[in-house]
């Protein structure tokens, strides 16, 4: 049974194309149900970040077949007529095993061994083990890979000095602002993503964290945390005028910040910079924001700039860390071959061990 994987990232795609890709938690839930349903795939799993959108898959049809159906239903799913080329990849085994393996390590993400896409794996694999999506071939091939991103962190150096997506989002911050000890910084959206954001800006020496999101108590959960404050999504304006950072990331379907509204707000601040960093796909802010005098818009790709800095300390890893997923990829796929019934192994006891 051939196991096959179809999307884009960063590295193949821009993220005017990805957001148009991108699935909500309620999307997803529907979308692995329709792969069921349709039969395009006996498992699947669906990830969906900031820096891409990828469905694993295990089906008896044919590769080919397969490849192109998820090409299909990915489209499709999203009401886009075309398939966008080269942008949407498919990959098959072994090579689809090896690229789960490099995402879970964090070789394939804008940061260079960066942790928070392990997180997020795993997010996705508890999601479709609840919606039954899954079975041997894909159960045993995410637990290992869980069990690969483990090993790269404990035997090698890939990880040092690590950062992920949110603290390079506070690392261009500091470059605008020189310190951040005098800034107030508004975190819209209070998701994993922006949480980790917040307490990174809070590290760093932020003034105060207002933290804004549709979930008013858990905005007010993570305000407490931070020891910030908490205010409710549909009143951010008014505290506009003391913001100098606005940190955003939440799963709405438009922009939150129009280039009108902010240049609309703007004549209450004087001529203060404002650094929005939109962290979120779809996209938050309005890139023709950046037009705006003393305004300055990043958005994910942007942060590749900044990430770069911490990419050669961790290259001189690579080698080893392509040499050890290689070695666990011939691994699980002789077992799959040989022993399948044997891959029903639970996913709490990998995870604990993970």
């Amino acid at each position: 049974m051939p196991i096959v994987v179809t999307g884009l990232s960063h590295h193949s795609s821009p993220v005017e194309l990805r957001e148009r890709f991108a699935f909500s938690e309620a999307q997803l839930i529907e979308a692995l149900g329709q792969l069921r349903e349709r039969g395009i795939a006996d498992e699947a799993v669906i990830i969906s970040t900031c820096n891409r959108v990828e469905i694993y898959t295990a089906s008896s049809d044919t590769d080919e077949a397969l490849g192109q159906a998820l090409r299909q239903f990915l489209c499709e799913f999203h009401g886009i007529e075309e398939q966008p080329g080269e942008a949407l990849y498919t990959l098959r085994d072994p090579q689809s095993v090896d690229h789960l393996f490099r995402v879970s390590c964090g070789i394939d993400s804008m940061v260079l061994g960066e942790t928070e896409i392990l997180g997020q794996l795993k997010q996705a694999y508890r999601l479709a083990l609840t919606e039954k999506t899954t079975g041997p071939w894909l159960n045993k091939t995410f637990q290992k890979a869980f069990n690969v991103a483990k090993l790269v962190r404990t035997g090698t150096q890939i990880q040092r000095g690590s950062i992920s997506v949110s603290s390079v989002a506070v690392e261009l911050a500091e470059s605008i602002f020189d310190s951040l000890k005098s800034q107030q910084v508004l975190v819209i959206g209070a998701g994993d993503t922006s949480e980790k954001a917040a307490r990174a800006l809070k590290s760093r020496g932020a003034s105060s964290v207002l933290v804004s999101n549709r979930s008013h108590d858990r905005a007010v959960a993570l305000a407490e945390e931070l020891e910030g404050r908490a205010i409710r999504f549909d009143t951010w304006e008014e505290e506009f005028k003391e913001i100098d950072i606005i940190i955003s990331s939440t799963s709405a379907a438009h922009y939150v910040f129009s280039r009108d509204k902010i240049q609309e707000l703007l004549r209450e601040r004087g001529h203060r910079p404002l650094l929005l960093v939109d962290i979120a796909v779809p996209r938050d802010i309005d890139p023709d924001c950046n037009q705006l005098e003393n305004v300055y818009v990043y958005n994910i790709d942007d942060l590749q700039t900044i990430a770069g800095q911490y990419l050669e300390q961790r290259k001189a890893e690579l080698a080893h860390c392509e040499k050890l997923i290689a070695e666990k990829r011939d691994e699980l796929l002789d077992g799959l071959k040989s022993r399948p019934d044997r891959t029903q192994l639970g996913f709490r006891q990998e995870q604990a061990e993970a």
